[in-house]
């Protein structure tokens, strides 16, 4: 069992900054792909931002390109996205998510179905 705990969300104004956190619990698969889907009010969750620890590769969703950019530090088996520019559209709760096993980073960012573990999720709200 995974636990994911995110951090990091809260209101902002637009083209302001935020950095979410997630820490995992210890991941006993030595391969894994981790990243951040949302949902907002009325919308499907989608992918945003993962990384995959087999080749090292990374997503980021056409909306966010530019402007996101995730990392991780395996020794705190955390993973963060900053969030640059932010906009209205990118209101929305924040989940980090896992796949364990081989997997590249698009391929978890790109199917819901393809996830393990979720964390609780943080709100991110873009207002002035």
């Amino acid at each position: 069992q995974v636990q994911l705990v995110e951090s990091g969300g809260g209101l902002v104004q637009p083209g302001g900054s935020l950095r979410l956190s997630c820490a995992a619990s210890e991941l006993s698969s030595t391969y894994y792909a981790i990243g951040w889907f949302r949902q907002a009010p009325g919308k499907e969750r989608e992918g945003v931002s993962c990384i995959s620890s087999s080749d090292g590769s990374t997503y980021y969703a056409d909306s966010v390109k530019g402007r996101f950019t995730i990392s991780r530090d395996n020794a705190k088996n955390t993973v963060y996205l900053q969030m640059n520019s932010l906009k209205p559209e990118d209101t929305a709760v924040y989940y980090c998510a896992v796949h364990l096993g081989v997997a590249t980073a698009e391929a978890l960012g790109a199917q819901v179905a393809w996830v393990d573990y979720w964390g609780q999720g943080t709100q991110v709200t873009v207002s002035s």
